[in-house]
């Protein structure tokens, strides 16, 4: 036996040595996937990360810390509160057979209570919001997050930034100071405050997702003079966020809170704010004029991005990139300039511009009188031009909010500019400026910016038409007209009307 496992087992050894032997002498002729093995030097594979030509080098950034940001903005940010009384209003229908037998029928708009935040920007009480937070209330209250609570006064709104300027009567109160929008860049860590569904003050933390954003909700009050260049963030905001704070991790204000982008009215990931260079500039003009002063370069423009490969082959458009121009107001800014239909603005002030948004929110900081560089495309050749902003009346005047209007049964009427005709299709009509305490206010749910074409059946063509209507003795006034950005009418009624006047 012991004969018979001798030879297996020298033969089993040997077959080892030979094993071992081999794997040695060819294990050193394969290369090792190791970081400091010069053979995968050799290959085509690199790591993220791995320096070296052509390699991708990603730094780690430092970790942040919200903490300190968190803690001083919400002590800046306020929970505004509006409420608007109960109305009646008189229906038009002097058609109708029971109108005609028993008179105008009347119809009872109940009180509204409405919700936002606002941020603190002076410690001797200035506060700015969204136009659409305090829009038509009767009365706004801010509270702080100490619960200390106190009455608000409107100081000036704006529809076309929805920029709005509230003041309250308070000393050293902590207050948020302005950052520069401009240094925001995408990734960037930011935070979103404010009091979101009636709760407390509230900061989520999210990123820049997207700069100059356009979403189309702004005209619905500002018309087509809408400015929309939006920041827009992951940042979780949900109603009630209107007009809180966009911050950076500084605790600097660089954008107020405005929409969202979502399907329920809820939060479903994108929420926009209003770059803070807008704001600030809109601030100082409300505070300073009562408007915001907004400077034109008489130019109209198409968004290529809706333009059908038809429309672009029809005009005979092959550049896609910068904003193109399709009309040029006469004896404006931009045609003094040399600037014509077909040209594409590719730079403003030296920033580069894709989009129409970018073009609206760089030419917003500036005002009429600025003179502005604008680059531009013709034939495939860049020129370069310097534009004299002018303002909607077609010049560098100052427009107070005061300015060139008619007051009557407590609303505020001015003319309609040419660019806003061409704009909103229309050859005439007067528009309402400002909505105050009055019979319109108290007998109708009329939103500033509705444009009045006639009352009593006649048409109305200038502020000459307002006096002259509205110094009816009649005891009735009709008033029809349409708003900017809608293709329907609207009919108004005052009733007991005996004088032009801004009382009840």
């Amino acid at each position: 036996m012991k004969t018979r496992i001798l030879p297996v087992i020298v033969t089993a050894a040997i077959t080892s040595l030979i094993t071992i032997f081999a794997a040695a002498k060819f294990h050193s002729e394969k290369p090792y996937w190791g970081l400091n093995n010069s053979a995968e030097k050799n290959t085509n594979v690199s790591y993220a990360g791995f320096t070296g030509d052509g390699a991708i080098t990603i730094k780690a950034a430092a970790p942040v810390d919200f903490q300190q940001a968190a803690e001083a903005s919400v002590k800046a940010v306020v929970h505004i509160k509006t409420s608007t009384k109960a109305r009646t209003v008189a229906g038009d229908e002097s058609d109708d057979f029971l109108s005609q037998l028993f008179g105008q029928r009347q119809y009872t708009i109940p009180g509204q209570i409405g919700s936002g935040s606002g941020v603190v920007i002076s410690a001797d009480g200035y506060i700015v919001t969204n136009n659409h937070v305090v829009a038509g209330a009767d009365e706004v209250t801010v509270t702080f997050n100490n619960r200390h609570t106190t009455q608000a006064k409107v100081i000036s709104t704006d529809a076309s930034t929805d920029i709005a300027v509230l003041k309250v009567d308070e000393k050293n109160l902590p207050y948020m100071e302005f950052g520069n929008s401009d240094d925001v860049h995408l990734g960037q860590w930011v935070l979103a405050v404010g009091y979101p569904l009636t709760l407390d003050a509230t900061v989520t933390a999210g990123i820049i997702s997207a700069k100059s954003r356009s979403i189309g909700v702004n005209r619905q009050n500002g018309g087509n003079n809408a400015i929309e260049s939006y920041l827009q963030t992951d940042a979780a905001v949900n109603p009630g966020n209107s007009g809180g704070a966009l911050v950076n991790t500084s605790g600097q204000l660089i954008g107020i809170n405005a929409a969202i982008a979502s399907p329920t009215g809820s939060y479903a990931g994108y929420s926009y704010a209003i770059p803070s260079n807008i704001v600030r500039k809109a601030v100082n003009d409300l505070v300073k004029y009562g408007s915001v002063q907004r400077g034109y370069m008489g130019i109209q423009y198409m968004d290529l991005r809706n333009a059908s490969q038809e429309d672009l082959k029809k005009l005979g458009i092959d550049y896609s990139d910068g904003v193109y121009v399709s009309a040029v107001t006469d004896n404006s800014g931009a045609q003094k300039a040399g600037i014509q239909k077909g040209d594409f603005i590719i730079e403003i002030n030296g920033t580069v511009i894709h989009t129409e948004p970018e073009l609206q929110g760089e030419v917003a900081r500036y005002h009429p009188g600025d003179n502005i560089t604008v680059s531009y495309l013709r034939s495939g050749k860049t020129y370069h031009t310097s534009v004299l902003l002018k303002n909607s009346f077609g010049n560098t005047e100052v427009v107070k909010a005061n300015n060139n209007t008619v007051k009557a049964f407590g609303a505020e009427f001015r003319e309609l500019t040419a660019q806003e005709k061409n704009s909103y299709g229309i050859s005439e009509g007067v528009v309402v400026s400002n909505i105050n305490k009055g019979l319109i206010a108290k007998q109708t749910d009329m939103r500033k910016g509705f444009i009045v074409l006639s009352m009593n059946d006649v048409a109305i063509t200038s502020l000459a038409d307002i006096e002259k209507a509205t110094a009816t003795k009649s005891g009735i006034l009709k008033i029809s007209g349409t708003y900017p950005g809608s293709s329907g009418m609207y009919y108004y009624s005052l009733k007991n009307v005996d004088s032009m006047g801004d009382t009840e």
